[in-house]
């Protein structure tokens, strides 16, 4: 068994720049994150954390070193990989014409399974998820945490190993927020690891047990968000971060 086995993410050396870009995104980064964790990547504006998650996922490819899920190479077992993982993205990624039923059959058959599967998972997001009276109507309808919880439903379809998230629950009122952060934690419970990034540093705190703080494609700080918080004499994630990367402002161009 490889030692890679033993993570759900081993990233070892890895480096990438974007084309007709000369300065690199990330240089030799080396990041471990343990199976079934609740893990949480932060940082500003531009840090690279949308990139990092592109790149785990396989929507990018390293310019060098290695990106492993569960012992797989992300670039050599595409395939494989691509079952072990289910990706949340900020943007939704259904179509909004489909109701959530219609929905959830696409992605499921597109994730391989058959139709008895679809089946016994769409009654059991839908319910779970709070969205059973709803399951006919087209998503287009829906508020906007109805159609979080949508997102979510179609990451989940195949009962992934580990779940991606960025941004779950941005947009969304408190009882949508509540939902979807309790379905997430009854999911790590089951052993569903969690990578998740998001400006809701308040949420992280109650979501995450470890972080990467991320700044200029370089982590700054990793380790367990309780001792962190501790061990730098601060109150909340928040400080932490802010103390880690500055208060200039940091906006998107």
């Amino acid at each position: 068994m490889a030692v890679s086995d033993n993570y759900a993410i081993a990233i070892s050396d890895m480096s990438f720049r974007y084309p007709d870009n000369d300065d690199l995104s990330f240089n030799k980064l080396n990041l471990k994150i343990e199976k079934g964790d609740r893990f949480g990547l932060f940082g500003p504006n531009g840090a690279g954390k949308t990139t990092l998650m592109n790149l785990m996922t396989g929507l990018l490819r390293a310019n060098d070193g290695s990106i492993e899920l569960l012992g797989k190479n992300v670039g050599k077992h595409s395939n494989a990989v691509n079952k072990l993982f289910g990706f949340v993205p900020q943007d939704f990624s259904f179509y909004r014409e489909l109701s959530p039923v219609e929905n959830l059959e696409f992605f499921g058959a597109w994730a391989g399974l058959t139709k008895g599967q679809i089946k016994r998972r769409t009654d059991e997001l839908l319910g779970v998820l709070g969205l059973d009276d709803v399951r006919d109507k087209p998503v287009q309808k829906f508020s906007g945490g109805m159609k979080r919880r949508v997102n979510l439903a179609i990451g989940v379809i195949h009962q992934p190993q580990i779940l991606f998230l960025d941004e779950p629950t941005v947009g969304v009122d408190v009882q949508s927020r509540h939902a979807i952060l309790n379905y997430l934690l009854g999911l790590n419970k089951k052993g569903t690891t969690l990578i998740y990034t998001s400006h809701q540093l308040n949420e992280a705190e109650d979501l995450c047990k470890e972080i990467a703080l991320l700044d200029n494609g370089k982590i700054v700080k990793q380790g367990n968000i309780d001792e962190l918080i501790k061990d730098h004499h601060h109150q909340s994630l928040e400080e932490l971060f802010l103390s880690l990367t500055g208060k200039n402002y940091r906006d998107d161009v």
